[in-house]
Order: structure tokens, then sequence, then C-alpha cells
């Protein structure tokens, strides 16, 4: 039988678990680029953020790295294992961290609420996904490949996925 004690510390890692999965779900819808390919996760990444708020956004992005990490085959493409955050990808994949935590320090703060403070809200923090991935990719292939391959071409669906995210919490105050 659970006590309620143990039933609220279940909650958050439940949680935690479903938000790794939603990711992991969301890295396989793609468009497959080299050397990074373009999916849904970092719409997902601040989504998980904005509704568990900093700390719980950001444990449930390391737990998905975790996963990752120990061989479950949750990154794009079902790749898996310390080469996948040692490649191209990596710096975005570390991103994801501080971008769920900011995108749940602004929501906590009401960046939920109004058009242009949700749209902020989004587009900061793919920005931090795009700090991140781009540092890093600038060491495997130089400052201005990376912007060639790692930004130019991720401005048209970042932006989309920044409205879509939007329009999802627009909805949402709705219904």
């Amino acid at each position: 039988m659970f006590s309620l004690a143990k039933t609220n510390a279940l909650r958050p890692a439940l949680l935690a678990l479903g938000g790794s999965l939603a990711i992991a779900a969301s890295a396989q819808i793609q468009v497959p680029m080299q050397p990074v390919p373009m999916t849904m996760q970092s719409l997902v990444v601040l989504l998980v953020g904005v509704a568990y708020g900093p700390r719980l956004g950001a444990a449930t992005l390391l737990l998905y790295l975790a996963e990752g990490l120990c061989g479950l085959p949750v990154f794009a493409g079902f790749r898996a294992g310390p080469a996948a955050l040692m490649g191209p990808t990596g710096g975005f994949l570390l991103g994801f961290v501080p971008a769920a935590a900011l995108a749940g320090w602004l929501a906590a703060r009401g960046w939920t609420q109004g058009l242009w403070r949700s749209a902020a809200l989004f587009l900061g923090g793919h920005a931090v996904l795009f700090a991140f991935g781009l540092a890093w990719l600038a060491v495997l292939a130089g400052p201005e490949r990376a912007i060639a391959l790692g930004l130019l071409p991720f401005l048209p669906g970042t932006a989309l996925k920044s409205a879509l995210g939007v329009a999802l919490l627009r909805g949402l105050r709705r219904g």
C-alpha cells in the first residue's frame, strides 16, 4: 500500500519518465539534414520546461541524456551512447537542460501569458539551444561552417516550432 509521502515522491519521477519518453519520440520526427538533423525535440524540450518548471524540467532532460548515454536509442535516428554527445549534435543535446530550465523559469514568472511574451519564451529557449549547439559545432567544424550548417538552415523551422508552441499554449489557456 502506498503512503501519501511515497505517492508524492513517485509523481515527479513518473512525470520525468513521461517527459523523457516524449522527447525521445520527438527526436524521431525529423528532417534528415547533415550534420545535424532537424527534429521536433526543441519544441518538446521547451514545452516540458514550461509544464514542469525549471527544476523538474531540467531533471527530465538530465534523465533523457542519461538514458541515451546508457545506450537506450533515444537520440535522433535512434542513436545512443557517448559518441552522440561527442558528435555534431552534442552541444544541442547538452543545451536541452538549460533551455528547459529557462523555459520553466520564464513560465513560472508569467511568460506564458500574452502572445509576445510567449513568443519571447520560445525564441529565448531556442536561442539557448543554438548557443550550446553552435559553440560545440564550431569546435568540430569551425565557426563559419557551424553557422552555415547549424543555424541558417534551422531558422525557418525554429520560427515554425516557436509559433506552434505559442499556439499550443494559447489553445490550452482557452480550453
